[in-house]
């Protein structure tokens, strides 16, 4: 029997497939970036014809690097951008508008609306989020209120809606199949992930009709297969779950207690909680890490809209360097006197602030200032973050140890200069394992576990291998006037 695995892995800046062997190795790789599209100050777009045609160029080029043809591919494993949201016609497979993306911050006048009517108690309860215009349920309800004729069309059920995954799979099985998994389903508003269904009051409350609405599965089931003109046979697609959801199951992070941070687009830290959904009282997010044989495993969440963003922009915006991996080796050489703050609220400041309205801002600028204490404050900044995130943590989670060794994953994890600082601030412990592509790796897990040729959680999670750990080097003297720039920096910013 063949164990290769394909994982489609389809990101907020680009889109990437790779292609596993029965060792759980790289074979083959295809990656894509898309275009990213800002009609508006806040407003971010995806073309999901552009998502669709960079996946399946993807696919082809990895199993052509990995020298396989579809049909040595055991099963598909889909990871995705969490939030972000397409709507399509079920007749034509064709969206009715651009997908609205997790960045974006439209809706967030309305979120202040429902906040102001008493409702986000019991949408937190619920569903464990907050109300905020990072989460998919008021973007659809701005879809099917500003698209002509589309409420009307949703009401009588020629629409569906879904996130990035589900318009995968409906592609992907020539629209045979209209499903999620309880990762995406979880991070709608509109899910009850104690009931571990869709609730009818919550789309009520965001007027979306429920016939829109996908099928909701285990992170590793059956969700049709993939036709054979796409790739040249037929693959069963045996795995899905939302990327931060992913990495959590890549990085093995399988026992309560345990956590992890990928640096991304974003940064996005999960606590595993085991059983017990605790709700946060730290502004953090209850979420369901996995769904298998129908038992949730719960997390904590801390959510930070911009980390390797920050570092596009100074490639992209800045013009600073050509190359992301220029941002380390620049960084090394800034100015040690210069006490320089980024704070990338670009489109508002997440976990555990939550200001959909808050911009970004650097402190402490002179004329010395120059690009490489800017590439520095960048950096440096997705560190600081991620603290906040692990001290709420911290906080929340009583059950546990409060002895934290965090495990990262994501592009931003390749540069030592990076972790470092990132161990030094948070005075921690950290592991960078062997495969940086975690979330690809949770996403073929959750396939080939499913198809029976890879093995079961506990050999899986013994197989986990560190490339470097990262200890705490800095002072507690510097690392405490740091953190208190810093502070004082997003104090700054939230009263700006």
């Amino acid at each position: 029997m063949t164990k290769f695995i394909l994982a489609i892995d389809q990101g907020t800046t680009s889109s990437r497939a790779i292609v596993f062997d029965g060792d759980r190795k790289i074979a083959g790789v295809g990656q894509k970036e898309f275009t990213q599209h800002f009609p508006q100050d806040g407003w971010v777009e995806h073309d999901p014809e552009e998502i669709w045609e960079s996946v399946v160029w993807s696919v082809k080029t990895a199993l052509s690097d990995a020298n396989v043809s579809a049909g040595d591919i055991a099963a598909i494993g889909i990871t995705n951008q969490r939030e972000t949201v397409v709507i399509w016609d079920r007749a034509t497979g064709k969206p009715i508008h651009n997908a609205i993306v997790w960045q974006d911050r439209r809706t967030a006048g309305y979120c202040a609306e429902l906040k102001k009517a008493g409702h986000e108690a019991m949408v937190t309860q619920r569903t464990g989020l907050l109300l905020d215009p990072y989460f998919s349920g008021t973007k659809v309800k701005w879809l099917l209120d500003t698209v002509e004729g589309a409420r009307t069309r949703a009401e009588n059920g020629e629409l569906a809606f879904g996130t990035i995954d589900s318009f995968l799979i409906w592609r992907l099985t020539g629209g045979k199949v209209h499903a999620t998994d309880a990762t995406n389903a979880g991070r709608t508003l509109l899910f009850d992930i104690g009931k571990n269904q869709w609730d009818a009051e919550l789309c009520a409350l965001l007027d979306v009709p429920m016939a829109s609405l996908p099928e909701v599965k285990d992170c590793a089931d059956d969700f049709g297969t993939a036709e054979a003109e796409l790739f040249g046979a037929a693959i069963p697609i045996l795995g899905v779950a939302g990327d931060q959801h992913a990495a959590t199951i890549g990085q093995a992070c399988f026992e309560p207690g345990m956590v992890k941070s990928t640096y991304g687009t974003g940064c996005f830290a999960l606590l595993n909680t085991g059983t017990d959904m605790v709700p946060s009282q730290n502004r953090l997010l209850t979420t369901i890490a996995y769904r298998i044989d129908g038992q949730s495993t719960y997390a904590l969440e801390g959510s930070i809209f911009i980390a390797g963003a920050a570092v596009q922009w100074i490639r992209d915006g800045l013009k600073l360097v050509s190359h992301a991996s220029e941002t380390g080796p620049l960084a090394r050489t800034a100015d040690p006197s210069q006490n320089v703050y980024m704070v990338p609220a670009f489109v508002g400041l997440g976990a555990p602030w939550w200001d959909a309205d808050a911009r970004g801002a650097i402190y402490g600028i002179t004329r010395n200032t120059g690009p490489a204490e800017i590439a520095k404050a960048a950096l440096e900044a997705v560190s600081y973050q991620t603290r906040d995130l692990l001290e709420a943590m911290r906080k929340d989670w009583t059950s546990g140890s409060t002895e934290t060794v965090l495990r990262v994953d994501g592009g931003m994890v390749a540069s030592d200069w990076t972790m470092q600082f990132l161990a030094d601030i948070l005075d921690a412990p950290v592991d960078r394992p062997q495969i940086l592509e975690t979330t690809a790796l949770g996403a073929a897990w959750l396939a080939g576990m499913k198809a029976g040729v890879w093995p079961g959680m506990s050999e899986f999670a013994a197989g986990w291998a560190r490339d470097r750990r990262f200890e705490p080097e800095m002072d507690a003297a510097t690392r405490k006037a740091k953190i208190a720039g810093w502070n004082d920096a997003v104090r700054r910013t939230l009263t700006q």
